[in-house]
This record gives C-alpha cells, sequence and structure tokens, in this order.
C-alpha cells in the first residue's frame, strides 16, 4: 500500500515529521517497506534567469545562453528551440546527474564556445516525454528555488506491508486512524456529502436469487448524464502517479483515487454502451470476457457477472469489462458500488487467474457500510470534475449490517500481552479506532465497527490495545530453564537431513532449492501426476503441477548451467515430492543429478565421462552417513522408467527400497537438450530405517597390533549371477577374520567359458588375538571358497 505524506494529512491532522510517522507506523503493526523522496533526486535542480540569449557563432541550432541563478551567472550553449532571452527556466550546474539521460554533467566546449551547466528539459527530469523544449516557467518564481518545489514534487511516498488481518489499512483513512489512535495527531472527522438527484436513473440494478445473491448481497450506484470525460486535474493525476498508477481519464481516476483513499472499490460503465438494466448473476455455460487487462476470460458457473440484458460486463468484485469501459467520448456514465463476499471473490479470482485492485480488497473484507457514502462520495468528484447531472440513487439487495459485539476484561491486555495498560487508555485507543465502548467496570463492551470483520474475540481487542500502545513497550523476558541442557529441538528426521546435506555436499554436489512445482508435459516424463496435483491458479504456466520428482527441476537447473558454459556440475537438493494430495503423499528424497565428466582432461590421461556407478556412490555414501547396513544391501534393476533401463538400479532391504540410481533415460537427457552423461540418484529418506536407540555406552574400537594378511581370489561364475551375492558369501564366511572384501576384476573372453565371467575380490583377514599360521590362513581360504560355491554355484578359478 503506497500513499504520499501530504495524502495522508487529508485525513490526519498533524505536526510531525516524516521520521516520526514512518517510525510509529512499523511500531502500530504496519510495516514501512519503503519511502520514496522525489525531492531528494531532484534537489540539484533550481530555478534561473536567462539574461541573454544569442545566435551561437558556429551553429544554426544552438543558442549561447548566460543564465543567472542561486550560486551565480553561467554561459549555457543550448539546443532548444524555445531558449529566449527572458525566459525563466531550470538550471543543472555541472556535476549533477541527469536522471532522464542517466548522465553526470561535465564542463566543456560545444562547437568551440564553453557551456558550464545546462537548461533542462522534462524529459531530461524524468518528468515525461516532453523533449521539444526546456522547462518554460512563469514569471514570478524566485531564483534558486528547487525545482521540486515549484512542480509540487516534494511530497515523500510511503510504502507499507499489509497483513491479512489489516484491510481497513488499504485505505489511507484507516492509517490515518490507526495513527491518530497512537498519539500522532487527531483524526479529521469524516463527512460524506449528500447529494440530491436531478432524475430517475434510467439503468436500475437486480441481483438474482439463489447463489449471486450470497455472492453479491447488496450493490448502489447512480446515472450521471451529460458529464465531460476529460484529463484529471493535476492534483489527482500527481497523487495516482506517486503510487504507480498511470492516470487514464478523469472518469477512471476517480475510482482509482476512491480505491485507494478510502478502501471503497468503485467502476463505472459507459452507460450507452449498457442494454438495458444491469443484474448481478452466476455466468452461464460458454459465456466469456474480454476484461480491461486486454484478455478474454473463460467464465464458469461459479463466477459472478455483472450482465445488462444482452452479455456480462464486467466480473464480480474483480474487473470490469473492455466493451463498457469509459472512453474519453463518454458523457453517460453508470456507477456501481457493491458490496462482495470475501471468500467467493478469491476463489473465483483464483480460478480465473485473474488479479485487481478491487479483488485484494474485496477478498480481505470492506465496509458494507460504504454503499452508502460511496456513492455520495463519486457523485460528488463526478461532479466537480466531469460536470454534468446525477440522478437520484438506486439500490438492490440488502446492505449487511455486522453489529457485532465483543468483550474485553481489562486486566487481559497484560495477561495476554505482557503490558499493563490503564483502562483509560485501552478505552482512549479503541474509540479512536472506531470502536463503541461502554465501560462496564470489570469489563469494557466494545461494539465492532463495520469496517473491521477481522475482530471477533477478546484476544482481537488485545491485540489492537497492545499494537497502538507499542510492540516496543513489551519486555523482554527469558523463558524459564527447564533443566541444565536445553532439550533437543531438532527431530531425528530433522538431523538426519541436514547429515545428508553435508554428506552430499562433501562428495562435490552444489545444493539448490527449487520450486515444488514443474511443468506438466515434462513432469509425463517421470510418471505423471495425479489431477489433484494440477495447480488451478499457477505463478507460471510452465509451473502448473506438483513436482512427482526433483530430477526434473535439477535437470532444468543444469541445462541452464551448461548454456552459460558450466556443463560438468553437480546438484542436489532435499525436499519433499508429491505423489497425491494427501499428507502420506509427500515423501521426503535426497535427490541428486550429475552431468559431464566425473574427471577432467589432464596431461596424465584418466578423463571419463560420468556413469551409473557415481551415482550409486553418492546414494551408497548417504545411506552409509544414516547407519543403513550398506553391507546388507541389494541391488535390483527395476528402477523407475525415467532411469536408462540398462544403466540403472534400486538398492534395497529386503522389499523396501531405499534408493534409485543410474543414468538418466535418452529421452530425459533430450528433453532437457543435456549432452553427455546425466546421472542421478533418488533417495527416500522416509525408507531408511533409524538407528536403535543408544543403551549402554559404546566400547572405543579394538585395533590390533598383528600383521593383517591380504591374499586374492578368483571365481568362475554365470553371467547372471551377482558380483553382490559373491561379496556377501565371503564376507560371511568368518566375520572374526575376514575384515574386508572388495571386488577388483571382471573378465570374460579366452579362457573363460561361454556364458560365465571370471570375478576377482581381495580379502584382508585382520587376527585379534595372535599372529596368523600358514594353516589357519589356508583354513579361511578355504572356508570362503566354500561359502562362495554354495552361494552362488561359482567354482574357484585355475
Amino acid at each position: 500500500m503506497k500513499f504520499t505524506l501530504s495524502w495522508l494529512k487529508d485525513h490526519l491532522e498533524t505536526d510531525r515529521g516524516l521520521e516520526e510517522i514512518v517510525a510509529k507506523l512499523s511500531m502500530i503493526g504496519l510495516e514501512v517497506e519503503g519511502i520514496e523522496d522525489p525531492a531528494a533526486a531532484l534537489a540539484p535542480f533550481r530555478v534561473a534567469y536567462v539574461r541573454k540569449a544569442e545566435q551561437h557563432p558556429n551553429a544554426d541550432r544552438l543558442r549561447v545562453c548566460i543564465v543567472e541563478h542561486a550560486d551565480g551567472v553561467s554561459q549555457v550553449v543550448c539546443g532548444a528551440p524555445n531558449a529566449k532571452t527572458g525566459m525563466v527556466g531550470i538550471f543543472a550546474p555541472p556535476g549533477s546527474f541527469i536522471p532522464g539521460t542517466e548522465m553526470t554533467l561535465k564542463p566543456g566546449k560545444i562547437r568551440g564556445v564553453e557551456s558550464n551547466g545546462m537548461l533542462v528539459s522534462e524529459r531530461e527530469m524524468g518528468l515525461s516525454d516532453e523533449h521539444e523544449g526546456i522547462i518554460e516557467l512563469q514569471a514570478g518564481h524566485e531564483i534558486g528555488t528547487p525545482l521540486a518545489e515549484v512542480l509540487s514534487l516534494n511530497d515523500p511516498v510511503i510504502e507499507i506491508a499489509i497483513t491479512p488481518n489489516h484491510a481497513e489499512a488499504l485505505g489511507v483513512r484507516g492509517i490515518a486512524r490507526d495513527l491518530a489512535a497512537a498519539g500522532m495527531g487527531r483524526l479529521k472527522p469524516f463527512d460524506p456529502p449528500s447529494i440530491p438527484g436531478s432524475f430517475d436513473s434510467p439503468i436500475a440494478w437486480h441481483i438474482e436469487a439463489g447463489e449471486a445473491a450470497l455472492f453479491c448481497p447488496a450493490v448502489a450506484g447512480r446515472y450521471f448524464r451529460g458529464v465531460t470525460n476529460r484529463e484529471s486535474p493535476d492534483w489527482l493525476k500527481r497523487r495516482l502517479k506517486a503510487i504507480g498508477l498511470r492516470p487514464i481519464s478523469a472518469l477512471v481516476d476517480i475510482t482509482n483515487y476512491v480505491t485507494y483513499d478510502l478502501n471503497r472499490p468503485l467502476h463505472v460503465f459507459d452507460a450507452d454502451k449498457v442494454s438495458g438494466d444491469v443484474t448481478m448473476r452466476m455466468a452461464r455455460p460458454g459465456e466469456e470476457l474480454l476484461a480491461l487487462d486486454g484478455k478474454t476470460y473463460a467464465l464458469d458457473a461459479e463466477t459472478l457477472v455483472i450482465a445488462d440484458e444482452k452479455l456480462p460486463e464486467a466480473i464480480g468484485g474483480i474487473m470490469g469489462g473492455e466493451e463498457s469501459g469509459c472512453t474519453l467520448e463518454t458523457r453517460n456514465v453508470f456507477l456501481e458500488v457493491a458490496y462482495f463476499d470475501p471468500v467467493r471473490v478469491a476463489r473465483a479470482g483464483r480460478r480465473l487467474g485473474l488479479g485487481s485492485d478491487a479483488r485484494y480488497r474485496f477478498e480481505r473484507g470492506i465496509d458494507p457500510e460504504g454503499l452508502r457514502w460511496g456513492v455520495e462520495v463519486a457523485a460528488q468528484l463526478i461532479l466537480e470534475i466531469c460536470g454534468g447531472e446525477a440522478s437520484e440513487p438506486v439500490l438492490a439487495g440488502t446492505i449487511p449490517a455486522p453489529d457485532q459485539e465483543v468483550g474485553l476484561r481489562p486486566e487481559r491486555v497484560e495477561s495476554l500481552g505482557g503490558v499493563a495498560v490503564p483502562k483509560a487508555r485501552q478505552v482512549e485507543i479503541l474509540s479512536t479506532l472506531g470502536f463503541a465502548v461502554t465501560d462496564e467496570g470489570d469489563r469494557l463492551t466494545c461494539k465492532v465497527p463495520s469496517w473491521r470483520p477481522d475482530v471477533d474475540g477478546e484476544a482481537d481487542l488485545v491485540e489492537e490495545v497492545l499494537r497502538i500502545q507499542g510492540y516496543d513497550e513489551v519486555p523482554v523476558t527469558p523463558l524459564p530453564r527447564t533443566g541444565d541442557l536445553p532439550a533437543a529441538v531438532l527431530t531425528p528426521q530433522q538431523r538426519r537431513r541436514t547429515q545428508v546435506r553435508q554428506t552430499l555436499a562433501w562428495r562435490g554436489l552444489e545444493e539448490v532449492i527449487t520450486f515444488s512445482f514443474m511443468d506438466g508435459r515434462q513432469a509425463e516424463l517421470f510418471g505423471g501426476v495425479d489431477e489433484s496435483l494440477r495447480l488451478v491458479n499457477p505463478i507460471s504456466s510452465e509451473l502448473d503441477v506438483m513436482r512427482p520428482s526433483v530430477l526434473g527441476n535439477l535437470a532444468a537447473a543444469i541445462q541452464r548451467n551448461a548454456d552459460r558454459g558450466y556443463p560438468d556440475i553437480g546438484l542436489f537438493e532435499v525436499g519433499p515430492i508429491y505423489r497425491d494430495d494427501t499428507p502420506q503423499g509427500e515423501p521426503w528424497l535426497a535427490s541428486g543429478l550429475r552431468h559431464g565428466m566425473a574427471v577432467e582432461r589432464h596431461w596424465t590421461g584418466g578423463s571419463r565421462p560420468l556413469d551409473a556407478f557415481d551415482a550409486k556412490a553418492d546414494a551408497i555414501s548417504v545411506l552409509e552417513i544414516l547407519g543403513a547396513p550398506v553391507d546388507n544391501l541389494q541391488t535390483s534393476t527395476d528402477a523407475p522408467a525415467w532411469y536408462h533401463p540398462g544403466q540403472s538400479g534400486q538398492l534395497r532391504l529386503g522389499p523396501k527400497v531405499l534408493a534409485a540410481f543410474g543414468a538418466l533415460h535418452p529421452k530425459v537427457a533430450a528433453a532437457y537438450d543435456l549432452k553427455g552423461a546425466l546421472v542421478g540418484f533418488e533417495l527416500f529418506l522416509d525408507a531408511v530405517p533409524l538407528p536403535k536407540a543408544k543403551g549402554k555406552a559404546k566400547a572405543p574400537p579394538e585395533i590390533s597390533p598383528y600383521q593383517p594378511v591380504e591374499r586374492d581370489l578368483a571365481f568362475v561364475l554365470d553371467r547372471e549371477v551377482t558380483a553382490e551375492s559373491l561379496l556377501r558369501a565371503a564376507r560371511g564366511a568368518d566375520r572374526n577374520l575376514v575384515s574386508r572384501v572388495r571386488l577388483f576384476d571382471l573378465y570374460e573372453g579366452k579362457g573363460v567359458p561361454e556364458g560365465k565371467k571370471s570375478l576377482a575380490i581381495g580379502l584382508t583377514l585382520q587376527p585379534m588375538q595372535a599372529t596368523l599360521t600358514d594353516a589357519e590362513i589356508e583354513a579361511t581360504m578355504a572356508k570362503v571358497v566354500a561359502a562362495v560355491t554354495k552361494a552362488t554355484g561359482g567354482s574357484l578359478r585355475a
């Protein structure tokens, strides 16, 4: 919400400065996000007088001006056609920054004539696109007067953040009311005019029974004839420009002004483009509307439209239609002042993906009493600026009349908020905020004002007193200690996620955080999504579904890096995926993706592209740090369809899948335009068993003083036998002596029968009691051979 300081003072009588007001706004819950001071940028530019303007001796289109300014007299070479002797203009001294051209002015020579400074145009000042000549002011301005003062641009703009429970602060008057309650001044009275009508409106309002009447309980308006829609007066254009709105025409600007001034959205129809009466009704199948934003919207039966006897002219509570919009040729106007149900407006806006200032206010709840005075305020401005005649007001429906009373026990301000506020001050604060307060001794009965739909309980009143009194008065009180050591804050699952992030970072992957959404077309590459996971109101057309896998988002990030010259990269993310719209359908995964080369080019050679085993190593490293029994894992070849069918697998612990890994399917790589190796993994954190609860203290590791023994064995196995089964059998042959088993060779070829393969393993035998004898070594090797033969059907290779 933006407003200017002078605009605020239309409603607040105060002598407080900008800094005080800004500080108080933040302390009463209206956080100031920024302050724009246009006068600061225009400070160097001041009124000057042209004593003499003569033809440049070396250029036909240039003139040499002698300029009298606040700091003396300067010679300026000027190319403006309106530069002449005796004119009053704006002088920019050397060293000043010209905002319109983004250049710093320096002394120099132009066609051999010295020039010190310049006489500026509106475009050079960034005020408009006008550049046919320099700024020419009327006589009477004192030399040295700042440009900001001359053009009334010395009005700071304040921007505040609006929380959902303070819709009344979406109008400048609501902000002024809060500041008045906080002691920053006096709220000026609001006396809506009473504009008599000179004829009966030829257009009447109607509200269709049923859902439409719930959507729009009441609507008012009036007809204006013989108006002249023109450019708005300067004061109105300046205020709208200051808050970032583009002035369009007087009729449209008036509705925008009242929206921001009093939080009362309005709409005007060109009455000559409306057929018959106007009705609030639900949209019918097949109806569309070309809205004021230039887009056509397909309407549904849950959307309220404002329709004439032929077709819809506006979307209720959100936006008007272009066909009946007002132009400079408009001569007759019909005004709409309506009250809409907040929830229904919000739903309709989300379905249509359409936002507006009106929707922003209606869905937060506005003052229903605004139907009564909104008609009068708008009528006064239209008649003053555009002329014409006003009809008698017309009304349909029943204006909601909130009549809620809430009790407040004065002592609850201290017990709930921690600040002791005298009862008299509580009454003063609430009364200034618009509550009708009755003091009943031990209880204050407060009638809630119509513009505060968010207040419905005692705690809300405590909050109002507390924020206006000032959050800075809440004392700093440490929490009581419940023990000598603090209790753990993070759950085991949260601690594990930190461990996973650290492990993957150690392995050289970069952590990213991507959207929880993705493109629906790309989601099909990863198994697609349930219909319940399609977004009704996506933030972008490319992010229209909840992600079924993180790999797609990681691939998109890798593709962006590759396009910028960084193809060899590894990324990971720890976060949820979405299988359905239930809490159980959001499992947490650690997902990683690598692209390009595993080892870069080097003069010693050895460069190689990434492969599925790099992704498997990433996954196993994480499982190992989480305490999973990695020696007992089984590898299956049934990875999901987005992996390469011959270069992927899943890590299982019994029937439970802990991770999937491998090279991504070529069609996935092609969809993201990624060339080269692309390997990744998905580790299901919720499936990894938690470590057992700690009992007695773990004994320190026992380090053997005896020499380990290394032995190599090679086995001939059927080609279908996995290396995993070989390693598991060898490891389990004698767990007291066999401390390590590793695979170091695979051979198929001469000397190995067809359909067979040779796998070679290295064993480490670590004695703990005494040095091993040859007989003990041979007995252990025999156990290993027997165990492998039994488990795999293989035989020792000669």
